[in-house]
């Protein structure tokens, strides 16, 4: 068996970055003999094995033929007989699709390293149109620090159209394409990310609702909100958006109405609803976000003061009255500043 580190780790230490994991490739190897060697398997659709004592991943160099939709109806080979070079063939881009022997050799059979020269993305053989996912992979990898520059290369801006026009986006799992939200979220260049699915028309059917690009915040979270305030609340409706997103725009929208309300009476309600005992880091993080900002001291004000009013007085109360007594509280501690 022949071991080979292999994919992005080694795009980014040729590119003078610390690579967050490793990947591995087994090449002349089965199933069998890495089990005998101590990996452990994990691996569903073809095997994987994790290294007993780094926990890196390994997996056996494969090959695979497409044989449905989507990302995950291919058939993979995976024998002692399939060469590196067949391997490093399936790879999504030229700049992915090189590895280094365990002496430190870097092996660049389709031009990768030239392409990080030229910051270039382009693909490393046609199969890469027949994964949907990788359009929405290639249009993340924009949004990293040290790949935000890249440019995609005409021939591969030919197969993200033919992905475009396939429908085959739509054949993705919700919680796969969430999963790549997030990553593009959760990096410093993420209207990147949503640039690329605007220009390459990779928008139907889970970002329809897509029409303007604002990024505000560090957050992911925050970052989502700014982008749903821009695009009216209708963003990936269909996406998987954890509940701790949900409850950040709930918040959010509350501000907002809160902000444009001009009734005491009306103030009131919305501050109510925000829940600042329970809230309060959340709401004032809010504020962060620049259409917001204007609105700090007074949120931090009116939070305060509901802090400081005593609820274990309503425990006296019981039915409509304990609400009716809450209303009085809130009315009294916040008249003097609304």
């Amino acid at each position: 068996m022949k071991v080979f580190e292999v994919g992005g780790c080694v795009r980014d230490e040729l590119m003078g970055v610390m690579p967050k994991d490793r990947d591995w490739v087994v090449v002349n190897s089965s199933p069998a003999e890495m089990e005998q060697n101590g990996f452990k398997p994990i691996g569903k659709d073809f095997p994987v094995f994790l290294h007993q004592e780094t926990k890196e991943e390994y997996a056996l160099a494969r090959t695979e033929k497409k044989s449905g939709k989507g990302y995950k109806d291919f058939t993979f080979y995976f024998d002692s007989s399939v060469t590196l070079e067949e391997d490093l063939q399936r790879r999504d881009l030229t700049i992915n699709a090189m590895c280094k022997d365990l002496d430190g050799n870097i092996i660049d059979l389709f031009g990768g390293r030239e392409d990080i020269q030229k910051q270039i993305f382009r693909h490393t053989s046609n199969a890469f149109s027949e994964d949907p996912l990788r359009a929405l992979r290639l249009a993340r990898f924009k949004t990293y620090e040290h790949l935000k520059d890249f440019k995609i290369a005409q021939e591969t801006v030919v197969l993200l159209k033919e992905i475009a026009i396939s429908n085959e986006l739509s054949s993705l799992s919700a919680d796969r394409v969430w999963m790549e939200t997030f990553k593009a979220l959760s990096c410093p260049h993420t209207a990147n990310f949503f640039e690329s699915l605007v220009e390459h028309g990779l928008l139907n059917p889970w970002f329809v609702g897509l029409k303007n690009i604002s990024i505000d915040g560090v957050s992911p979270e925050h970052k989502w909100i700014e982008m749903q305030r821009v695009n009216n609340f209708q963003l990936c409706s269909d996406l998987p958006v954890p509940k701790s997103f949900q409850r950040g725009i709930e918040l959010f929208k509350l501000i907002l109405d809160f902000v444009d309300c001009s009734e005491t009476k009306d103030k009131i309600a919305f501050i109510e609803s925000m829940n600042f005992p329970r809230n309060h880091e959340a709401l004032i993080g809010l504020c962060e976000l620049k259409i917001l900002k204007p609105h700090r001291k007074d949120l931090e004000k009116i939070s305060n003061t509901v802090m400081s009013i005593n609820f274990s007085q309503l425990a006296d109360f019981h039915g409509n009255t304990v609400s009716e007594k809450k209303q009085f509280l809130y009315h009294e501690a916040l008249k003097s500043i609304l």
